[in-house]
């Protein structure tokens, strides 16, 4: 028996650049492209009014920790106020709990235009296994709504006999579901040791498994906090798997000369790296005068021909209070706090996040057709206004 193809023709449909054209889906995948494309057989869908986008994908999330803003204060306002907020609740972070959130967050994200999610997993001794098994869950639920990748998010220390019982659960996590080894290496001045070290072991861990990293980098306005510069060396030094580096805050702060040399080594060796303006700006640079912006050095990263997505972070939780879980939220950021004009910024929440996951994100033939049409005329009007009347479809299936 041979399965019926099922094709949708998107008419009317103006792209990013401003043509006015036509696409054809059939079984899910981008088939035309064209004023010409036949719709013989095939539902149509006038988008007269809509601009239609390649789905945005979310590179770092903490779908564990959403919604937590109103049972977890984090009064301080600042990055070690909202993980002591979080030490002091674990209480609070029960599997049931965390599917709930997680569920309503990951489906909040598909509806608004994401196709994928990265998210980190805390895993501490104290918290043990819960959030990874949890989002495993909740991946398993929303698996024909958006893609979910899970990073195992190891505490601190990693390092010495303190840390072998975390070692323990990151092997432990990636063997239960995770997908990606994470950690802190910069936190690991907290408890005696350094970031050479702990990345060298959580690299260790990571071939041991054979998975890729995404590390919390450099997440402090120290400059002398160089944990991007420490990745991008072992990744030259022949770490072969796939490597990202989240935040990278202290690279905002050192000299154009040093943003320079730890941006070529970046791009040399093909480190990805994720900026998180929500949050950053939220906790980073409290009593600070000049204040800074906490971002990473954008500029020079993409100068030196780094990828640099965009992702939110956060999502109501003690690390970042608000957001709405959409895409033109973080783009609009990005052009805010990071200069980027519209069009750049909505690559940032497409093109470069799809990148660093190793998925496509384009309105090409061939490509999955993971689309979102949004009432706007322009790229920057659909990021302005963030309308609510758009539609969404997941491998060419409608959703909602």
């Amino acid at each position: 028996m041979v399965a019926q193809m099922t094709s949708t023709v998107l008419t009317n449909a103006t792209l990013i650049d401003g043509k006015v054209t036509k696409v054809r889906i059939d079984d899910g995948v981008i088939a035309a492209i064209g004023t010409d494309v036949p719709d013989t057989g095939a539902e149509r869908v006038d988008l007269d009014g809509y601009m239609l986008l390649p789905a945005a994908v979310e590179p770092h999330a903490h779908l564990d920790k959403a919604f937590l803003a109103e049972i977890v204060p984090n009064p301080t306002g600042d990055l070690m106020g909202a993980i002591e907020a979080m030490q002091a609740n674990r209480h609070v972070m029960d599997t049931p709990g965390i599917v709930e959130r997680a569920e309503r967050a990951a489906r909040l994200m598909a509806a608004n235009g994401y196709s994928a999610i990265r998210t980190h997993a805390d895993l501490t001794v104290e918290h043990g296994l819960r959030s990874v098994e949890a989002l495993a869950e909740v991946r398993r639920r929303v698996a024909g709504l958006i893609d979910i990748e899970i990073v195992a998010l190891a505490g601190w220390p990693i390092g010495g006999d303190a840390g072998a019982e975390t070692r323990a659960l990151l092997r432990e996590a990636l063997d239960v579901g995770a997908d990606l080894v994470g950690g802190c290496p910069h936190l690991e001045v907290y408890s005696g040791g350094d970031i050479e070290s702990a990345t060298d072991l959580l690299l260790q861990i990571a071939v041991d498994h054979g998975r890729g990293v995404d590390l919390h980098t450099d997440e402090t306005l120290d400059p002398a906090a160089n944990g991007l510069d420490v990745l991008a060396r072992r990744v030259l030094d022949g770490f072969a798997l796939a490597a990202t580096a989240s935040h990278c805050v202290s690279l905002g702060v050192q000299s154009e000369s040093q943003q320079r040399e730890t941006a070529e080594r970046v791009a040399a060796a093909g480190v990805h790296v994720i900026a998180l303006p929500h949050t950053n700006l939220f906790l980073q640079g409290r009593g600070h005068a000049p204040m800074p912006r906490g971002l990473t050095a954008i500029p020079a990263l993409r100068a030196a021909g780094v990828n640099v997505a965009a992702g939110a972070d956060n999502l109501q939780d003690p690390f970042n209070p608000v957001g709405r879980a959409c895409p033109f939220e973080t783009a609009g950021l990005m052009i805010m706090a990071a200069h980027d004009l519209p069009d750049q910024a909505w690559r940032s929440v497409s093109e470069a996040p799809a990148k660093a996951l190793g998925r496509w994100a384009e309105i090409a033939v061939g490509a999955p057709a993971d689309l979102v049409a949004v009432r706007a005329a322009t790229v920057r009007e659909a990021i302005a206004f963030g309308p609510t009347d758009r539609i969404v479809w997941r491998r060419g299936a409608r959703l909602g």
